[in-house]
């Protein structure tokens, strides 16, 4: 029996092949997945607190500012991985090095929330990003050619976004909101310009398999955040009959998110880049409006028991209103490309409609647009399954 051959602890960080078979997720990148999803519920929990003191406007314009930062983040080591990982050390440390760049985001968002202070945010971001730099670096050095000028535009156009990202800290608070605007744009720019003339050789479905999984984990967030707030009141209160249907619907609400998300196999439709740049930024909302389910949830519960300063109806809203983006939004990115016909593409769009029509049943809006989604998967399978049918009968009359 031969050993295999070591493997140097540093090798070149070449393009790995887009029809690589086998290509799944790695431990580490699961590992980053979890990690981030770290900062993800301290974003959900800031946001819990200003929509439950009555500051829902600036809570959810702090919680699109940081969530940008971690998302993407994520999503442009998620690229570059299925591009370029070579698993070496140095491809390991600097990885980590990004995770604790996370943590530290995570460690700020409190005081991004209630104090304004963007300062530990800034820095985790930054420590990532430089990261990520380091490692477009590393890309340039190991290639030539239209692959070398395509790291470096890499390379330097994240990092002059970072210095523009300074304009958090030195400008006045109410030009905030449009410094982030225009820095966000600018850093969605970076990726086509970059490769306008080499793409990189991203992995249909391993790019596929990672946004499902960082779906799933943000999804079990959601469920843990809701199902904490649920045993606090319990605790505290004593409100079954209150939260009872909260906690249902809650949990319809996300096993027809998961139904809906993966009921479809995008990796299909991911054939360039200029497909892979919308959908991958679209998942933005998707990612997002499925974290704010968790907090809206917590709303809910936060005012059923009481402890929440505001109405019945923005308790309901916190949870129907990113219920229905992320309908919309998972429909528009990938849902809609596989429907057949007016009745199946109006599923989601309608039911999404519906959600927000259920914002006005007082204390059974959450149950209620819990029992409207899983309507939804219902009446999609069974559109689904009679199509298959039909067409079943007619290859049949055909033979």
């Amino acid at each position: 029996m031969t050993s295999s051959p070591t493997r140097s602890p540093l090798r070149r960080l070449t393009a790995r092949g887009r029809d690589e078979p086998h290509r799944v997720a790695s431990p580490l990148e699961l590992f980053f997945d979890l990690c981030f999803v770290v900062a993800i519920a301290q974003a959900g929990v800031a946001l819990v607190h200003a929509i439950a003191e009555g500051h829902a406007g600036e809570g959810i314009l702090n919680y699109a500012m940081v969530f940008f930062a971690i998302w993407w983040a994520w999503m442009n080591f998620t690229w570059f991985s299925s591009a370029y990982d070579n698993d070496d050390a140095l491809y390991r440390v600097v990885t980590l090095v990004q995770i604790a760049g996370v943590l530290v985001l995570a460690a700020g968002v409190s005081r991004a929330f209630d104090d304004h202070e963007f300062l530990a945010v800034l820095l985790g971001y930054v420590i990532m990003r430089l990261a990520l730099i380091a490692q477009w670096l590393r890309v340039a050095r190991s290639s030539e050619g239209a692959e070398r000028t395509m790291a470096l535009r890499y390379a330097f156009g994240v990092l002059l976004c970072q210095v523009g990202w300074l304009g958090l800290l030195v400008l006045p608070e109410g030009g905030r909101a449009w410094v982030f605007l225009v820095m966000a744009v600018l850093e969605m720019c970076v990726p086509p310009f970059a490769e306008r003339d080499h793409p990189t050789s991203w992995h249909p479905h391993h790019i596929a398999e990672r946004y499902g999984l960082f779906t799933i984990i943000v999804l079990g967030e959601t469920i843990a955040a809701a199902t904490v707030a649920v045993k606090s009141g319990l605790d505290e209160n004593d409100a079954l009959d209150e939260l009872l249907p909260i906690a249902m619907g809650g949990l319809l609400i996300i096993f027809a998110a998961w139904w809906i998300y993966f009921v479809v196999p995008i990796h299909g439709r991911l054939r360039s880049n200029k497909q892979a740049f919308l959908w991958g930024y679209g998942h933005y909302l998707v990612f997002a409006s499925a974290a704010a389910i968790g907090a809206g949830l917590e709303v809910a519960v936060e005012q059923a028991v009481g402890k929440a300063h505001i109405s019945t109806l923005a308790a309901s809203a916190a949870v129907t209103l990113p219920t229905a983006l992320y309908l919309l939004t998972v429909w528009g990115l990938h849902s809609r490309y596989f429907k057949v016909g007016i009745a199946q593409q109006l599923v989601l769009p309608v039911t999404a409609l519906l959600v927000i029509c259920c914002t006005f049943l007082g204390d059974w809006a959450v149950p209620a647009a819990g029992i409207v989604a899983t309507l939804a998967v219902v009446t999609g399978t069974t559109l689904t399954a009679r199509m298959a049918a039909r067409e079943g009968e007619e290859q049949v009359r055909a033979a």
